[in-house]
């Protein structure tokens, strides 16, 4: 009897979570991002009149939401970086507030955070109207772009290679809030806002719906304006952690049921996310274990075409994730000299392409890295770490001039090459490699195909995080842990 009780209670939350898993929206928006020992995910909260298909809500859903005119554009209302060891027994969330003014990739410039989501989709979308795509083909790519702009916005920002990415709207914020039942916040004083429609007593109280929309979205009448609103959106995120992950909420079907439906209505999430593989490494994981956290800021500034903003030091974002997270860095390994080895990866799905490619480059005098295969992409790239542009510099122009990218998380001394579903082979433009890719300044050995050993790095005087300036201490009782009620403003 209990063997059958345990059968019928794993097939039943395996039948809830795969019907889960087939239900969601997904997007193809994540690369690849080196192992450390931490999967990323970046949580973005969407101030959008759609639900996660992209079809505009119903006028009498916006008017219980409270969600007033919209200008049409996807504004990222907020922000958080979520870090979970591998263990899966801890986990630190970072909010980013909308308004820091930070360097963009690819030439946009400085501007708020919370412009990169927009900025990425508006110039995708004018590149397809140009070249003549389609109205839904406009639509699903240039979102794409944006998001893969916010990404790419974020990394830089922190230095952090996102694993995963997840969307939410403000139909699903209200939805799941109903789901668990309601949240317990607690306000040092009454509170009445006409912009959010946050109208609320002072003390401990229950909140969901449109009440808990209203409550995380308040800034006007807050002492410090978005820093209290971010304050507001961690402690109730503290609180729905704690709600979510008691017995009275995951072993509750019709609970369950709620959540599933609310999730597959509103949330996005990568492709590349198992939602029955990410749940069972989690299960460790106490809502005592979630802290919430504020990146540091500078302090206000203000731009000539932005308005308000909040001066940020990337450097000492960078300082201060890495010293909260709780997870030490693998030690350097030491080298008398700077070594780079080329990783070749095949994401187009033709059999044997990264061997064949990583022979024409070990033919050259590249040293020979990993050979191997990743997942499917459309695009090739070659990826660098920050101090070896000259190497994939020359490394693109060896297979063919691929565009090159960036990527804080990967280690120096490595380049990594991904063949896309567009590699066309080397070309006429093929060169040989340099001496300082050679090893020892011989050219490379080992079986064409192979994996080879990968070069060790030097990441001492060279590493961007050698001479870091200190990060910029957080105010007093800056960490939200889940599992209280803390009162704010």
């Amino acid at each position: 009897m209990v063997s059958a009780l345990v059968l019928c209670l794993t097939g039943y939350g395996w039948a809830t979570f795969n019907n889960l898993q087939t239900g969601l929206s997904t997007a193809d928006v994540i690369g690849f991002s080196s192992p450390d020992g931490v999967t990323d995910i970046l949580l973005v909260g969407m101030d959008s009149r759609t639900d996660a298909q992209g079809n505009p809500l119903p006028p009498d859903v916006l008017a219980k939401l409270r969600a007033g005119s919209s200008d049409g554009e996807l504004n990222t209302d907020t922000m958080i970086l979520v870090r979970i060891p591998n263990d899966g027994r801890s986990a630190v969330a970072y909010s980013l507030p909308r308004d820091m003014y930070v360097e963009m990739p690819d030439g946009f410039g400085e501007h708020k955070l919370n412009s990169a989501y927009t900025r990425g989709q508006g110039d995708a979308a004018q590149r397809l109207v140009d070249q003549g795509a389609d109205p839904a083909t406009v639509h699903n790519e240039s979102v794409a772009a944006g998001r893969k702009m916010l990404i790419r916005t974020v990394e830089k920002l922190t230095g952090v290679g996102v694993d995963h990415y997840a969307e939410i709207n403000l139909l699903g914020f209200s939805l799941l809030t109903n789901a668990v039942g309601g949240v317990d916040v607690c306000l040092k004083a009454p509170v009445s806002d006409n912009f959010s429609g946050a109208h609320f007593p002072a003390g401990v109280q229950t909140i969901s719906g449109p009440d808990a929309l209203a409550f995380v979205r308040q800034r006007h009448g807050l002492p410090r304006g978005d820093l209290d609103r971010v304050v507001r959106q961690q402690v109730f995120m503290a609180a729905l952690a704690k709600k979510v992950l008691s017995a009275g909420t995951l072993a509750n079907p019709a609970k369950v049921r709620d959540l599933v439906n609310a999730t597959q209505q509103s949330l996005v999430l990568d492709d590349k996310l198992n939602v029955l593989d990410f749940a069972s490494r989690m299960q460790n994981l106490a809502a005592g274990q979630i802290k919430f956290m504020t990146v540091p800021v500078v302090g206000d500034a203000t731009s000539d075409s932005e308005g308000a903003v909040l001066k940020v030091d990337p450097e000492a974002v960078k300082s201060f994730i890495a010293s909260t997270t709780g997870v030490q860095p693998p030690a350097a390994q030491p080298a008398p000299q700077r070594k780079i080895s080329v990783d070749v990866l095949n994401a187009s799905g033709v059999s044997g392409l990264a061997a064949t490619v990583s022979h024409e480059l070990t033919s050259k005098g590249f040293v020979q890295g990993m050979v191997g295969n990743a997942d499917t992409r459309r695009s090739s790239v070659v990826r660098y770490s920050g101090g070896d542009q000259q190497a994939a510099d020359t490394i693109a122009g060896a297979v063919g001039g691929l565009p090159k990218e960036e990527d804080p998380n990967l280690p120096g001394g490595t380049v990594q090459v991904y063949l896309g579903e567009d590699y066309k082979g080397s070309g006429p433009q093929g060169v040989a490699g340099p001496p300082l890719l050679r090893l020892d300044g011989r050219p490379a050995a080992g079986p064409a195909g192979g994996v080879g050993n990968v070069a060790a790095t030097s990441p001492g005087a060279g590493s961007p995080h050698a001479a870091q300036p200190a990060p910029a201490p957080p105010p007093p009782d800056a960490t939200v842990a889940a599992g209280s009620v803390r009162c704010v403003n």
